[in-house]
């Protein structure tokens, strides 16, 4: 174990004793600050005091992700331009459109009664460290090498930006409303699975539907988008010659909107076998080289939280403390709506409102732009938000308004709050300060309280759905936001067991529809976690990481049977042989599996193409495949004027040309067919840089590739894609009743440093579905450790 300490700091450990006593002298502390490093990576920070812990937990994070601190800071800021040219311009006006501009000490102090000391803290721990490194250039790590820059400094400004939350629905609701402008509201319904209540999908007349096809949301997109970089932005002695400049990173391809996801669930003791509840959580999003998520054990008096959250953000958003559990799954709110707006024809910088002409608000700012002159920019608000687009030929404006730029926008800072709770009682009074993103908050207590509690802030609209665009003229405005307890909760629900997997949960006799959303995932994953555990009793650790990693899928359980009754001959029949007495699991090297998932593919490929118009195959997109499963339960005329035989057609063709998939890519043996291969659904982690330079650079970026199973409809969620782009990086269970049992993975490590042992170190036991201890007691954590690290204040 290596020991790196100051030598008079050497009492405050006790049992550490070490020859190295290398000093890490930090102004800024207050007190010694412990940090101890598991053998999986995990930092466990021991402070005196609040200050001092969330400077070192900033100083910590910043250590292990820096490159990750450096491009978020450069979108949170608008900075990009400035080390990757006019090429970024577009994002950076973007991000400054949607900068929050309201009061920080406001806005700090709504996540946590001390926030802004908290976040100031956070922010000058993480300075700390980019000072220091700057000090030693030479020491940073390969991607900054790459690129030839330097980290810059942080302020809190850069903690509380929203560019990369969960924010809202502003690009399904313009899609909504181009596809009612070419198939009219009703044919929308059918095509989409809205509810569980009716919306109001009409455009309002005075909205002219040719224009909404316009690229009204260029800026809120190019602010949003995931940053790619080029060849030419790297230094030539890293470059790949074999690549030109103007390639770019290899893009993720997209997933289906709605088969993205998180799993959650509490259980009582009632239903386990220790009779101890428990918290398991699994939150899917986007698979990423550094990891999005980032485990931390912090501890100061007030303070004992273990957990993980977003790297740039103090707290945690996802753990336990000494009391309880807590985590989270998306509730879909809809915090976004795009106003149009009449422009005066003698002043484009005014636009109607209530019957008069009122003034937009302009800013202006300087944008740096590498190898270029410095660009000036008027951003433009209305009083709904900021303006994305201006048609002046057709005097038009669009802004849109934005929930979350409120304060207390900022994604997950409000768990700070729940951090600290003791009960169930101030778990949920901490929720109603959750604002974004919509969530399902899920708790357990070690006294067997188990609960829900709904976040997010949801407008409440009294005369429009909010799904498709409207006038900003005055008719249809906010009546203000339902108050985050009035939003749908349970405690101690007499199933024993609240569980949320991105589906609609909200109970039938809830009153509040007018902040209720009416767009969903699909129900798979969350019937089979449903299904799991109503039929469990006593439930067992082992039997909830079997769950979070469950390959079973419901689809494939009803579709099956409908091949099993079509009329197939030659090879076609034989291939569905090997479903006949499958277990319906996507399991890594099943040969049914991958059978099945190639014709699922290809069945919601050819279901869009076929039973969407042509008129909205660009507007609809992707049919979600509950719709489609409903279709082919109960077929009507949509398949011709035999709906059953026509019905049957559209999976036989879709059988054929998933067979003939599975030919082209692995070879006409069938005996080579498995599922979770490199040619059929396997784990490759990217990095941002990782297909831009020489193979040797590119393989210290890159880890994989490996086996997956699953898929998007799985409670184990491996996506859409072959290559898995999206799932579950983060995983925790927690057992109430003793913390130390809590088992958790994060891949594919805690550090963002290619030259650290802890880059990639838990990818392959994540790909294999295994977990590792997280261990929360001193004794366990001091079995484990692997280094100690002593801060001290500056001298």
């Amino acid at each position: 174990m290596r020991v790196v300490a100051l030598a008079f700091l050497l009492p405050f450990l006790g049992a550490c004793e070490s020859e190295d006593t290398e000093g890490i002298p930090l102004p800024g502390l207050q007190e010694p600050v412990e940090i101890v490093r598991d053998q999986w990576g995990v930092n466990h920070i021991y402070a005196n005091n609040q200050h001092d812990l969330f400077f070192a937990q900033g100083y910590a994070a910043a250590k292990d992700r820096l490159f990750q601190f450096e491009i978020w800071r450069r979108q949170a800021t608008g900075t990009v331009a400035e080390i990757l040219g006019a090429a970024e311009l577009q994002r950076d006006i973007g991000t400054r459109l949607f900068r929050f501009r309201g009061d920080m000490q406001e806005e700090m102090n709504h996540y946590h009664p001390e926030g802004e000391a908290i976040i100031t803290a956070y922010t000058d721990g993480v300075n700390a460290y980019i000072e220091e490194i700057r000090s030693r250039p030479d020491e940073l790590p390969l991607p900054f090498q790459m690129l030839g820059i330097l980290p810059e400094k942080w302020t809190p400004e850069v903690v509380i930006s929203r560019h990369q939350g969960l924010l809202g629905n502003i690009n399904e609701e313009l899609d909504l409303g181009r596809a009612v402008a070419r198939l009219g509201d009703a044919q929308v319904k059918d095509l989409k699975w809205f509810h569980p209540k009716d919306p109001d999908l009409a455009l309002d007349p005075q909205i002219e539907p040719e224009l909404l096809f316009d690229d009204i949301l260029a800026l809120y997109n190019a602010y949003r988008k995931p940053l790619a970089f080029k060849p030419g932005d790297i230094l030539p002695e890293y470059r790949n010659p074999a690549i030109g400049d103007a390639a770019e990173t290899a893009p993720i391809p997209e997933e289906a909107p709605f088969s993205l996801g998180s799993n959650n669930w509490v259980v009582n003791g009632s239903r386990t076998a220790d009779g101890h509840a428990y918290m398991a959580n699994d939150p899917h999003r986007t698979l990423a080289v550094p990891s999005l998520r980032y485990m931390v054990h912090l501890n100061a008096p007030g303070w004992d939280v273990i957990g993980g959250g977003e790297p740039e953000i103090p707290g945690i958003s996802i753990g336990h403390n000494g009391y309880g559990a807590w985590g989270l799954t998306v509730f879909r709110t809809d915090g976004e709506d795009l106003y149009v707006y009449d422009l005066n024809p003698d002043n484009p910088n005014q636009y109607r409102y209530d019957g008069a002409w009122e003034d937009m608000e302009i800013l202006t700012e300087t944008i740096r732009v590498k190898n270029g002159e410095d660009e000036e920019v008027a951003l433009r608000y209305t009083r709904h938000g900021p303006v994305t687009y201006v048609d002046s030929v057709h005097r038009k404006a669009y802004a849109v308004r934005c929930a979350w730029l409120e304060p207390g926008g900022a994604p997950y800072l409000a768990s700070l709050r729940m951090d600290q709770a003791k009960s169930w009682e101030e778990f949920r009074e901490a929720c109603a300060y959750s604002h974004i993103p919509g969530e399902n908050m899920v708790w357990a207590d070690k006294g067997g309280t188990i609960g829900w509690q709904a976040v997010g802030i949801a407008p409440i609209r009294r005369n429009f759905s909010g799904l498709v665009p409207v006038p900003g003229d005055g008719r249809y405005e906010w009546e203000g936001y339902l108050p985050i307890p009035q939003k749908p909760h349970t405690v101690n629900p007499p199933e024993g067991y609240f569980a949320s997997a991105n589906q609609n949960v909200t109970p039938a006799d809830y009153t509040h529809w007018e902040a209720i959303g009416f767009s969903w995932a699909d129900p798979f994953r969350g019937d089979r976690v449903e299904e799991v555990l109503k039929a469990g009793n006593a439930l067992t650790m082992e039997e909830m990481k079997a769950l979070q990693v469950d390959y079973h899928s419901i689809p494939a359980r009803r579709l099956v049977p409908y091949l099993l009754a079509l009329p197939l001959s030659g090879k076609a029949a034989e291939a569905r042989e090997r479903l006949r007495d499958w277990d319906h699991s996507l399991d890594p090297n099943s040969i049914p599996a991958a059978i099945y998932v190639a014709f699922e593919n290809a069945l919601m490929r050819l279901a869009s193409e076929r039973l969407v118009p042509e008129a909205g195959s660009e507007t609809i997109g992707r049919v979600q495949l509950k719709k489609i499963l409903d279709w082919i339960a109960a077929p009507d005329s949509r398949f011709g004027p035999d709906p059953e035989a026509g019905r049957d057609r559209l999976l036989a063709d879709a059988f054929a040309q998933g067979l003939a998939y599975l030919e082209e890519n692995l070879g006409e043996d069938r005996d080579n067919w498995q599922y979770g291969q490199e040619r059929f659904k396997h784990a490759y982690l990217v990095h941002s840089l990782g297909t831009l330079s020489t193979e040797e650079v590119n393989a210290q970026l890159n880890l994989g590739p490996m086996p997956r199973g699953g898929n998007a409809y799985t409670p184990g969620s491996t996506g859409g894609n072959n290559r898995q782009s999206s799932g579950a990086s983060f995983r925790i269970i927690v057992n109430t009743g003793d913390w130390d049992a809590t088992q958790a993975s994060n891949a594919p490590g805690q550090s963002g440093d290619p030259d650290s042992p802890f880059y990639g170190n838990l990818f392959e036991t994540w790909a294999r579905d295994e977990y590792f201890p997280l261990y929360y007691s001193r004794e366990k954590i001091d079995s484990v450790a692997v280094d100690r690290t002593l801060l001290g204040p500056g001298r």
